[in-house]
């Protein structure tokens, strides 16, 4: 019988304060272990003492910048699992207007690792499939030639994102909203062209993003998005 070490990872991962640095990772950048102590509520030195242990497993990596070591997801299958994992556990009980504002903003809109994902994420994805930009084939979306003119169109080079060394363009199963977004090297090019745009923008210390007023008209003649019915 083949021997595995899953015992092992489930055990680094089932720490909670392991946990919470690992969902703060999820933003897909790289933090240092001061402000992932601070977002996980410990001190410094413990924080230091799992990010370790995490590293050793190969969970995450560290970049060294100056005096300043940083550390960040290894890749998007740590991401993939992390996101399996917050889909089957049970939702944080909400115990202050702070964390119910937080949770309102992270369902809407979110960074999974380096793609869109909560109800916005959903929302593109559906919008895309709905004009015929993308159609759906198994565990992936795929381009269509009408999608191939609108991305160009969008600014974003397919010839480039495709050769990327990764998966091109995954469902991702969206544990907030239980439907699927776009995920892999095409899901964080639109991502990275929605910043670039100026439509969305990142909240320091959270995963969650939020839509500029630039972006709600760009949203809406692009996607036919309407975030004014978000309320947000």
């Amino acid at each position: 019988m083949a021997q595995s070490n899953v015992a092992e990872i489930a055990s680094i991962v089932s720490e909670s304060s392991r946990a919470a640095m690992l969902t703060v990772l999820m933003d897909g950048r790289f933090h240092t272990a001061s402000e992932l102590a601070f977002m996980a509520g410990i001190k410094p030195q413990t924080a230091s003492f799992h990010l370790s242990k995490m590293q050793e497993a190969g969970l995450i990596v560290q970049e060294k910048q100056g005096r300043h070591r940083y550390y960040g997801i290894q890749n998007e299958e740590i991401a993939k699992v992390m996101e399996s994992f917050l889909f089957i556990a049970p939702p944080v009980k909400i115990k202050s207007l702070k964390q119910s504002s937080q949770d309102k903003a992270m369902r809407y809109a979110r960074t999974c690792y380096d793609h869109l994902a909560g109800s916005l994420g959903v929302q593109l994805a559906d919008a895309l499939l709905k004009t015929g930009v993308l159609r759906e084939d198994h565990e992936n979306f795929r381009v269509t030639e009408k999608g191939e003119l609108f991305f160009k169109e969008l600014g974003i080079p397919l010839e480039t994102v495709s050769k990327k060394r990764r998966s091109f363009s995954y469902r991702c199963l969206d544990w907030s909203e239980r439907r699927h977004h776009l995920a892999g090297a095409l899901g964080q090019a639109v991502l990275e062209r929605l910043i670039e745009l100026g439509w969305i923008q990142r909240v320091p210390q959270n995963r969650a993003v939020k839509v500029t007023e630039e972006g709600k008209d760009g949203l809406k003649k692009t996607f036919g998005i309407d975030h004014s019915k978000e309320g947000t």
